[in-house]
């Protein structure tokens, strides 16, 4: 039986969507990541409620496809594109302490679950993430929810 070579790291590592949140004490936070991380996000496609994409464009340069504000239905337009499978990696970095914050959480977690689609909420997460996909461990997804 012969095998196939492995697939070098280019070819395992496809682009993937990856959407952005975070509460308002938590948006520096998630500019500094982005900073670091800038390397890898730049061989991606991101998406953003508007104020955290705005923040972390201006830093950074990075495209970002933004949409409302989390108050003004950006969490909802986040969460129907991951219910469509059009989004493969959430770092949502959340202040547990804010009023709202468990509703917010709780609807884009419940819809990453659902849709087996990796969810960070917090920096800590989120840097494991960042490294699987730069080690292109997220191939999965493909076979797990292919696009169609």
């Amino acid at each position: 039986m012969q095998h196939q070579p492995c697939a070098t790291f280019s070819e395992r590592v496809k682009t993937v969507n990856i959407a952005l949140m975070a509460h308002d004490n938590k948006k520096e936070l998630m500019v500094q990541f982005c900073i670091a991380y800038c390397g890898i996000l730049s061989e991606h496609s991101i998406c953003a409620t508007a104020t955290t994409g705005r923040m972390v464009a201006e830093a950074t340069g990075l495209p970002i496809t933004l949409y409302l504000s989390a108050a003004q239905g950006g969490s909802q337009q986040i969460k129907a594109r991951i219910s469509y499978n059009e989004i493969d990696l959430v770092l949502f970095f959340w202040d547990p302490t804010s009023p709202d914050a468990d509703r917010d959480v709780v609807a884009i977690s419940r819809a990453c679950d659902q849709h087996s689609i990796p969810f960070a909420s917090n920096v800590a997460t989120a840097e494991v993430l960042i490294q699987g996909l730069r080690r292109g461990d997220l191939g999965w997804r493909d076979i797990v929810n292919p696009k169609n």
